[in-house]
């Protein structure tokens, strides 16, 4: 890592938090298209993990004005993290998923964007029904980091960025490698993902759908209280303003 970065050893660095391509949302929608130009037109977006509100609506008004479209957002989860994060930002920073899709999702449904715009949903996704969730809150699609690797092996053992991880996962050490034995890992990983999907599969069934995309708020219910059961829809009301979105 000290190699990597150009820096000794055992030395005290900063590690600025921002980014150097841009300096702002209009900069920030100038790099997507460069990049998107550079690769020759593959889809290109951005990930956020929602803290100030405020930031995305502004990200929203600098998409509008510039006219440059993400291909997609990735709605990071406050809920997620690595064994590498600090406690105090794995635990504590960041809306949780399942506040901060249906807030995006309406965002920009009120922005007129939606349909220009797919979501994606992460942070502790990993079973058919965290998938119906998510997408009856507003998702296109999720990703699945943390299941994946606990098909693999991982272990929790919080060593992701000590380059000592015991069962293969997170390392580079060729001892620690040969725990990894791929040949299993893979058969592991595949099975999983293709039960987890089954199981939402047949829960969107037995919910009555016919399609993934059918599944909506109204569907999902939640206990408030002792007394009290709401639905996601009574829970996170669509906008008003629906712009140029399709909700029914």
């Amino acid at each position: 890592n000290c190699k990597i970065r150009g820096v000794e050893p055992f030395t005290t660095v900063i590690s600025p938090p921002r980014h150097t391509a841009f300096k702002n949302d209009y900069e920030m929608m100038e790099f997507i298209q460069t990049l998107r130009e550079l690769s020759g037109g593959k889809p290109v977006g951005f990930k956020i993990c929602v803290g100030s509100k405020e930031e995305f609506i502004n990200i929203c008004k600098a998409i509008v004005e510039t006219g440059i479209y993400p291909d997609f957002i990735t709605v990071d989860g406050g809920e997620g993290g690595t064994g590498a994060a600090p406690l105090e930002f794995s635990n504590s920073v960041g809306m949780p998923y399942k506040d901060a899709v249906p807030f995006v999702y309406n965002t920009l449904v009120e922005f007129g964007l939606k349909d220009e715009i797919k979501i994606i949903a992460s942070g502790k996704i990993f079973t058919g029904f965290h998938i119906a969730k998510a997408l009856a809150l507003g998702a296109d699609l999720c990703n699945s980091a943390r299941g994946m690797m606990l098909a693999l092996g991982c272990i929790h053992a919080l060593k992701c960025n000590t380059n000592r991880c015991p069962v293969g996962v997170a390392t580079q050490d060729e001892r620690l490698i040969k725990g990894l034995v791929v040949e299993d890992k893979a058969e592991r990983v595949k099975n999983y993902h293709n039960e987890t999907v089954k199981a939402f599969v047949e829960l969107i069934a037995a919910a009555g759908l016919e399609k993934p995309h059918q599944i909506k708020r109204k569907h999902i219910f939640r206990r408030i209280n002792i007394h009290q059961i709401k639905s996601f829809k009574e829970i996170y009301p669509y906008p008003e303003n629906m712009g140029k979105g399709k909700i029914k």
